[in-house]
């Protein structure tokens, strides 16, 4: 009998080790760039992706509800779907004014201290993320306005000379007393596509990228948090600050976060003691998203095709890439990453993949500072974020916003930003000819 068994187990390694190929890039330049399937999967796999893709775009609604299936949004949110923070699966965009309202993008709160984890500790009133918007009976948190102001402007070799702008919050109409002393950070939704590959990538090979030897200041560390479904401490990968540990985690934590559904990693509904109503209002299940409901949804988005660049070969875009490395661009913005061999998804084990970052935090100066740490993570350490698909945001964003609060309104100005250990790099950038920074502009565009 225990022959027979080994014999099974050896013949499903094998199978899944020699799974079908999966092929993560496609070639789309439309608005739905980030939305396609990888190519080659089975028809099973492709109904379990669009049953992902269907919750994704679910608007939630109250409990009780005759659907029980969508039921128990809040009582406390910041939207109704996972898509309204990620439009087309790309980036979100901060409010142009004060009276605009937020869309695509919250504040993060905390207070001074650590929770129980070693996380952000939660504000006592408003927890840790400002909910603007409640169910019936239950007043939403309040309502955070951005102004924006300008800061210095940079001048460029040539004498071009670029306006930067930084945001101001404002927070109006608080429902649950004074929101002071509060540490914030403004955050717009991120693109969704290749966070299965990402979610692949060793914590080894983080380790090994953070223990490198590198030149300019660059350093780089791994972020390690809390995983809820496994209960230690893990490397971070995923969020601006590299803040959550797997794809799994991310996911629920942003359905509790922004849409008030609970699961079985965040079962308890994001209300504080102080709010009364909120812990008042009726359940939309226990949990409210069901455990083949968050499978659907890391399957989905672990299955989303990367676009295929386009205009490698093209002279200025060859240059631009030469240079963007030879200037230290590349020393975060790592060129290729590869996943470990793996069961969950075995079609693409052992796969090279080029997403442009190390997934590593790294100090950005205090022009990028929230002032708000996050595990390890100081107020000016952000995680390097992949470049994949950049030169397609603005099509399928239908708007031009960059940085983790979406105050760059170029790819310029979002290298202007740059500060800290990356401050060799902008400053080789800012003095190089015309032509050149142009190159490198292209080069992003391709990718």
């Amino acid at each position: 009998m225990k022959a027979t068994v080994a014999i099974c187990i050896a013949l499903l390694a094998a199978i899944a080790v020699d799974a079908p190929a999966v092929e993560p890039i496609v070639a789309d330049t439309s608005v739905d760039a980030f939305a396609r399937p990888m190519q080659g999967l089975s028809p099973g796999e492709r109904e379990r992706f669009f049953n992902g893709r269907s919750l994704i775009h679910q608007s939630w609604v109250v409990a009780p509800s005759k659907d029980a299936s969508v039921s128990g949004l809040g009582p406390l949110y910041n939207s109704l779907a996972c898509i309204s923070c990620h439009p087309r699966n790309g980036r979100g965009r901060p409010p142009d004014g004060p009276d605009e309202r937020m869309q695509s993008t919250l504040v993060r709160l905390s207070v001074a201290g650590k929770d129980a984890h070693g996380g952000p500790r939660p504000h006592p009133v408003y927890g840790g993320q400002l909910n603007e918007e409640g169910i019936p009976g239950v007043p939403g948190e309040g309502r955070a306005a951005i102004h924006w102001e300008d800061a210095e402007p940079v001048t460029l070799a040539g004498g071009e000379t670029i306006s930067l702008r930084r945001p101001r919050l404002e927070f109006q109409d608080l429902a649950y007393g004074p929101l002071e002393p509060v540490m914030t950070s403004l955050r717009v939704g991120q693109q969704l596509i290749g966070l299965g590959l990402l979610d692949a990538v060793p914590a080894a090979t983080l380790r090994r990228l953070a223990a490198q030897p590198k030149a300019d200041g660059v350093a780089g560390r791994v972020n390690q948090v809390w995983n809820p479904e496994t209960g230690q401490v893990e490397s971070g990968r995923f969020g601006y600050k590299a803040n959550m540990p797997t794809l799994r985690v991310q996911v629920a934590g942003a359905f509790l976060g922004d849409i008030g559904i609970t699961s079985a990693l965040f079962p308890e509904e994001n209300c504080m003691p102080a709010q009364i109503a909120c812990r008042r209002a009726p359940s939309g299940g226990h949990p409210e998203l069901s455990r083949r409901q968050l499978d659907d949804i890391v399957f989905y988005l672990s299955r989303l095709a990367i676009p295929a660049r386009r205009h490698a070969d093209d002279p200025a875009v060859r240059r631009g890439e030469r240079a963007f490395a030879e200037i230290g661009c590349a020393a975060c913005h790592r060129p290729a990453l590869s996943t470990a061999r793996q069961s969950r998804f075995p079609q693409l084990s052992a796969t090279v993949f080029h997403p442009y970052t190390d997934l590593l935090i790294h100090d950005m100066g205090e022009g990028l500072s929230d002032g708000r740490p996050d595990f390890l993570a100081s107020g000016r350490e952000w995680r390097t974020p992949p470049l994949w698909g950049i030169g397609l945001a603005p099509k399928v964003g239908e708007s031009e916003r960059y940085l983790h609060d979406g105050r760059a309104r170029s790819l310029t100005e979002a290298i202007l930003w740059h500060a800290g250990e990356a401050s060799a790099a902008r400053a080789r950038f800012a003095s190089l000819p015309a032509e050149d920074r142009q190159t490198i502009l292209e080069f992003l565009t391709s990718l």
